[in-house]
């Protein structure tokens, strides 16, 4: 949308509207309500079952489009129910700001902005976590839920926790979340990033108000605790369906296999011996028995010793699930050599599978062992040989 136009009109254009979740807020909630209605006319206000004067300060606001529901659910299900009350109007996008005075409405503009220039993207509102103000709690907090998105969604963002957000709402139709309190916030930012929703910031102002005057609602332990399990089975989607998923994916994308093996693979940064050291560990933990855990191993341990990430990960997807009963079948010929008479001779089959190990454990143990050394000096020497050999050539 060119030209001058107000931020009212843009919001128009562009059919987003403005969501206030709250809950016991009514101190501050007017004053957020009067500086929204500066920028917008589509205001949407979800009272999560207040016992407080909500509903009367609510009602003194006939522009505001109320929901709300009698019983307290949380913050989670006060912005899914406004979601769907949103969509259901033919709202586009839904921009969140909380009801306690934290954000400032003067930076709404920014939003509708950045997604003109990024559409269908999910916009945070990145806070300066520097400031003194900040709590220390919150300020770990933004740092543990960063570091965790990043491991989940290989996604670098300043503010995963800011609540001051723009969603594109057509893919939020088409999911079905679980979370009903604060904890729905990462839910819902770390599933867009795998449906393929970008996630961009702009840098918005915060206000905290003096501790004796704080109003928050974060219960330090149980949401802490729910935001960790939260994390914890996000981790393990990510590293046991949403990585081979992608990795197999970008296999049969020339473009972007092209890109990453330009960035990781043939990039001068880093010496041919590190990078062959990367894909040999990466094949060693892709094929050694710990199925299961074996890519979050391999990440973890890729960051201690300083390989190439990027490169390990890649080598142990070894173990995605067509390559399964080939890694059972030669671990199992390479136990025969330990074995001895004890042996069990099993023959290639696509019917194999991981329940196969059950037959003679030990056996599949020390072969696998045996296999991924094997497979990890080969590949490792192989890489070597093909980096100095392409080395030379672009040289010449």
């Amino acid at each position: 949308m060119t030209g001058s136009v107000s931020p009212k009109e843009k919001a128009d254009f562009l059919r987003a509207c403005v969501i206030i979740p709250t809950y016991n807020n009514a101190v501050t909630l007017a004053g957020v309500i009067k500086d929204v209605s500066q920028y917008s006319d589509h205001i949407i206000v979800v009272n999560d079952g207040s016992t407080d004067n909500t509903t009367e300060i609510i009602q003194s606001f006939p522009a505001v489009q109320p929901v709300g529901y009698e019983k307290n659910k949380g913050k989670g299900s006060a912005l899914r129910q406004a979601f769907k009350y949103a969509a259901a109007k033919g709202y586009k996008y839904a921009i969140t700001i909380d009801s306690d005075g934290q954000h400032f409405a003067k930076d709404l503009p920014l939003f509708l902005n950045k997604i003109e220039e990024n559409p269908n993207s999910i916009i945070i509102g990145a806070r300066n976590m520097n400031q003194e103000s900040v709590p220390g709690g919150s300020s770990f907090g933004n740092k543990f839920s960063n570091f965790w998105f990043k491991v989940e969604t290989g996604i670098s963002s300043p503010d995963t926790q800011s609540g001051y957000r723009l969603y594109p709402l057509e893919p939020l139709k088409k999911m079905h979340f679980f979370t009903r309190k604060y904890e729905f916030e990462i839910e819902v930012l770390v599933r867009s990033a795998w449906k393929g929703v970008a996630v961009e910031s702009v840098p918005v102002t915060v206000y905290y108000a003096p501790k004796e005057e704080r109003i928050s609602h974060f219960r330090p332990f149980k949401d802490f605790f729910r935001i960790s399990v939260l994390n914890t089975v996000l981790v393990l989607i990510a590293f046991l369906y949403i990585k081979p998923r992608d990795f197999i994916r970008t296999l049969f994308n020339k473009k972007k296999l092209g890109k990453l093996l330009d960035d990781h693979l043939f990039n001068t940064h880093q010496s041919a011996q590190l990078k062959a050291a990367s894909v040999a560990f990466g094949i060693f933990m892709g094929i050694i028995p710990i199925w299961g855990f074996q890519l979050v191993a391999a990440i973890f341990l890729a960051v201690l010793f300083n390989l190439n990430k990027p490169l390990v990960i890649i080598a142990a997807n070894i173990s995605i699930p067509p390559m399964i009963p080939v890694v059972i079948f030669l671990s199992y010929k390479m136990g025969t050599f330990w074995m001895g008479d004890k042996a069990m001779q099993i023959s290639f089959s696509k019917t194999i599978t991981l329940d196969s190990i059950k037959h003679n454990l030990l056996q599949y143990i020390y072969g696998s062992i045996s296999l991924a050394i094997v497979a990890a000096i080969i590949f490792g020497l192989l890489t070597f040989i093909f980096l100095k050999l392409t080395g030379k050539k672009q040289a010449a």
